[in-house]
């Protein structure tokens, strides 16, 4: 993956990011700093704030990347998962229904949600929902495709 270009964002697109994400997320973001850079990646466009890879946009949406989540928890847009998925879903597997314990109602086909462990409630991926909150909790099939994952090149790109 490489930098394709770099540049500071416009004050007018900083506060509909900040705002899309506290909307989508329920996440203030308190950076004074914002930075986007474009990336080879087919998907994937970081925002870094005040430097750090906190943010992203997928496919032209805002979102928070997995290192986000884990400083600033999200409190909408979460699927919880069991300690059996940790290993898959940090590997970059998909997210299987079987393995989800709990998720936000809010949640449609095609959100972006991120997925976290029961246990320490640490974010595991940043994903795009398949299905909405009611077809997620089943015993059988795919539930959330997986896009940022703990340990994936772009987790540890900057």
């Amino acid at each position: 993956m490489q930098v394709i270009s770099r540049h500071n964002l416009r004050n007018d697109t900083i506060h509909a990011f900040e705002s899309s994400i506290l909307s989508n997320f329920g996440v203030e973001l308190p950076g004074s700093k914002y930075e986007l850079v474009e990336l080879s990646h087919p998907k994937i466009d970081l925002v870094l704030i005040d430097k750090k890879p906190l943010a992203c946009y997928v496919d032209s949406a805002p979102s928070l990347t997995v290192k986000g989540a884990n400083i600033y928890a999200p409190s909408k847009k979460v699927v919880t998962v069991d300690q059996g998925a940790i290993r898959f879903v940090s590997n970059g597997a998909d997210i299987m229904k079987p393995g989800i314990t709990h998720a936000d109602s809010s949640i449609e086909s095609g959100d972006l949600v991120i997925v976290i462990e029961e246990v320490h409630q640490k974010a595991l991926c940043l994903g795009r929902s398949i299905v909405s909150k009611t077809d997620m909790l089943g015993s059988s099939g795919k539930a959330i495709e997986s896009i940022n994952y703990v340990g994936d090149e772009l987790y540890h790109f900057f």
